[in-house]
């Protein structure tokens, strides 16, 4: 055990010097694991085989495909459909504008599955319309880096999938499980707007009001979309074809809709080419290498020392999930959400498991925090991609107006922690 935790310490000083975490996990994993064995051929065997063992699974096939239907549908102007579906219903009330771009991310989400990609697309598509009417950039700013966050968890989501890979977890269970969670959240943070308007009336002014015609036309718009997202979720849901089954169905069904829609030339089919196999190198080089530092951990015995020393605790069950969330909740200060979740389930689910929890319920649990240190100081990273887009709004502005959609993610936390109901009524229904 005292090797892993020596591994850790390496992993983190490479971190502080700001060496790549994929890098950085594969150093400490690789040369660790030969520390153990005392043989750099079983080190080399074991990295090769994870490498190879990992670009045949045919699971992880749903990880491109899933980021190809994101990508497909984000140019075919879905996010600015979006945005006026939502703001034509919402947008004429106090701080209306602010629960439109929330809703908006929900339904983005719904399809790109990616909380970097939903907050940098509708922080393009809603900011303007908000500073024109006179929104606050508190307010502003903060609803799109929270709605934002809804995109790792509102399936179908490429954190449920990975998180499913390294557990062994039915992916069609988390894609359930996630979906009452994910309508709660947007519910929790519309309930945030409305608790900044009842402090600061100002901060939302009404909009123009949409007359019944506009508001059909606008949702007639993003018809083709929501079809497309009830074909795939409800395939998987109802048993009809495997997540990656699906994922294959989205990304077909989500190029037909930009050929429709007359969004696709030859230069913007190969950006969105281009975009998917960068996004999808970065992912697989992450996961690989956090697997191989996942093999060098579970060599040195830490998850089941932990167990056991866990076991060995006078303490609640309970109190562990809470002492485990709350290390979730500092990690979120210094590492980024992908990262975080490599690094950290391998440890802690077999204590889970151990304790006799639900890994389905853990894992919607710990992608619920994850989306809360995505707008947590200092490194939210929801926050930074909002920053880069919007250059004239500053850091400490976002950061003070996510703080109502902080506490909302919390509670959030709080429901599922306390309720597992809530995640596992759903799942429970597909048997």
């Amino acid at each position: 055990m005292i090797e892993a935790l020596y591994g850790f310490a390496a992993l983190l000083i490479l971190a502080f010097l700001r060496v790549p975490l994929a890098f950085a996990m594969g150093i400490v994993g690789f040369v660790g694991f030969y520390y153990l064995t005392g043989n750099w051929s079983a080190a080399e065997s074991m990295a090769a085989r994870r490498v190879i063992d990992t670009a045949m699974d045919y699971g992880l096939s749903v990880i491109p495909l899933f980021i190809l239907m994101g990508n497909l549908v984000s140019h075919a102007g879905l996010s600015d459909a979006l945005f006026r579906a939502s703001n034509g219903f919402l947008g004429h009330r106090k701080g209306g504008q602010a629960m439109a771009t929330i809703v908006a991310c929900g339904g983005f989400s719904a399809i790109c599955g990616s909380s970097l990609a939903t907050c940098a697309t509708m922080g393009r598509v809603a900011m303007p319309q908000m500073r024109k009417y006179g929104y606050k950039d508190t307010l502003a700013s903060a609803s799109i880096a929270a709605g934002g966050t809804l995109g790792i968890l509102i399936p179908p989501s490429v954190m449920l999938v990975i998180y499913g890979i390294l557990t062994e977890t039915s992916i069609r269970e988390l894609f359930a499980a996630g979906f009452i969670p994910g309508i709660l959240g947007i519910v929790l943070y519309l309930g945030s707007v409305q608790w900044v308007l009842w402090r600061d009336p100002d901060a939302g002014p009404a909009g123009e009001k949409v007359a019944w015609p506009e508001r059909l036309k606008a949702l007639k718009s993003v018809g083709d979309t929501l079809a497309l997202f009830v074909l795939v979720i409800g395939g998987i849901y109802l048993g009809v074809f495997t997540p990656t089954e699906a994922a294959g169905i989205g990304a077909m069904g989500a190029f037909i809709i930009a050929l429709l829609r007359r969004a696709l030339t030859v230069q913007v089919l190969m950006n969105v080419l281009m975009d998917t196999v960068r996004t999808t190198a970065m992912l697989f080089a992450v996961v690989l290498t956090a697997l191989i530092f996942a093999n060098f951990i579970n060599r040195a015995g830490l998850p089941n020392e932990l167990l056991a020393f866990v076991s060995g605790l006078d303490i609640a069950p309970f109190m562990v999930i809470l002492v485990i969330l709350a290390i979730y909740v500092l990690l979120g200060c210094v590492f980024e959400s992908m990262s975080m979740l490599l690094l950290t389930v391998p440890v802690f689910f077999p204590v889970v498991a151990g304790l006799g929890f639900d890994l389905v319920w853990f894992g919607i649990l710990v992608v619920i925090v994850i989306e809360i240190s995505l707008i947590t100081p200092p490194v939210g990273m929801n926050v930074f991609v909002l920053r880069a887009v919007l250059p004239d709004v500053s850091t400490g502005t976002i950061f003070r107006g996510v703080t109502p959609f902080w506490v909302a993610g919390m509670v959030r936390a709080l429901l599922v922690l306390v309720f597992p109901g809530i995640v596992l009524f759903l799942p429970q229904l597909l048997y």
